[in-house]
């Protein structure tokens, strides 16, 4: 039954390889704790209670609410995908809820952090090239880690400074990009190894290969510690740190929401909260009330 659904969420729904790699290991962990709980593997069996102590199992087993709520919904879209071909008549997951968490305030690097992170240095001059683009193309296109990570050859064209992006859902979009960093996307590939894959990537690492996820974080993590003491420095936060600037400059939401890639305004609109101090300035000077000093 797995293995018909990740073909339904692959074929039908057009997920990504990733997201794909995420249900099946969740839904293995499931499969495993029914085995062990339950001494079976029939999720047709399952209700309510099954799923209420898989959630007690992963909190006992120290997993973060985060994860756990991953879980959840990945088990959600399971059950929903076998309503649809009939298999059961109810949901387990109906009416239960993800869990609550507090979202840590993920607080952008200023502009001057980023307009000094070119001061950091790496050796060779080789490695340091390829790390460089690598934070200005997540910085000044605001693209997610693994859509850099996906980036071909074929989709990136300098000569209509663009590059056409694969995000979530496996939806695609186009993003400009300055003639600055067309010109340092250049001059690394003057220098990039050959390609050893299939799918001809535009970014490798020494021997030619894809670059991997630990290599991203780490690079972004090394290179920004150099130029911050803020304690969040991951590919994350420079997509973050792209919307906020770009909107400080008076950028559209609805253009920036395109861009970013987002499903919701909703989810553009969290960036515009994360300098409101700057929103204050811009008022005191501004509004003519504020001017005055005068009270409503």
């Amino acid at each position: 039954m797995i293995e018909r659904f990740l073909e339904y969420i692959s074929v039908e729904k057009r997920y990504s390889p990733h997201t794909s790699i995420s249900y099946r290991k969740d839904l293995e962990d499931f499969a495993l704790f029914l085995l062990e709980t339950e001494a079976h593997q029939e999720f047709s069996k399952v209700d309510k209670k099954v799923v209420r102590n898989f959630m007690v199992d992963l909190t006992e087993k120290k997993l973060s609410k985060r994860s756990i709520n991953r879980k959840l919904s990945t088990l959600r879209s399971f059950y929903l995908f076998l309503l649809k071909i009939g298999e059961i008549e109810v949901s387990p997951l109906e009416n239960i809820s993800s869990l609550k968490f507090y979202v840590e305030k993920q607080i952008p690097f200023s502009q001057e952090e980023m307009s000094n992170h070119q001061l950091a240095e790496f050796q060779p001059k080789k490695k340091r090239l390829l790390k460089e683009v690598i934070i200005d193309t997540l910085y000044q296109t605001g693209i997610r880690k693994a859509e850099l990570m996906n980036l071909l050859m074929e989709d990136v064209d300098f000569s209509n400074l663009e590059i056409k992006v694969i995000g979530k859902g496996n939806k695609a979009r186009i993003i400009p990009i300055s003639s600055g960093l067309a010109q340092k996307m250049q001059d690394y590939l003057k220098d990039r190894k050959p390609l050893k894959d299939l799918d001809s990537y535009f970014f490798v690492n020494a021997k030619g290969k894809k670059l991997n996820d630990k290599f991203v974080y780490s690079t972004v993590n090394s290179y920004l510690s150099l130029v911050t003491s803020k304690k969040k420095k991951s590919p994350h936060i420079l997509r973050h740190s792209f919307a906020t600037h770009v909107l400080e400059h008076g950028a559209e939401i609805s253009k920036v929401k395109k861009i970013m890639g987002h499903s919701s305004l909703a989810s553009t609109q969290v960036y515009t909260s994360s300098n409101i101090e700057q929103l204050k300035k811009v008022f005191n000077n501004a509004h003519p009330r504020a001017k005055k000093n005068v009270e409503l």
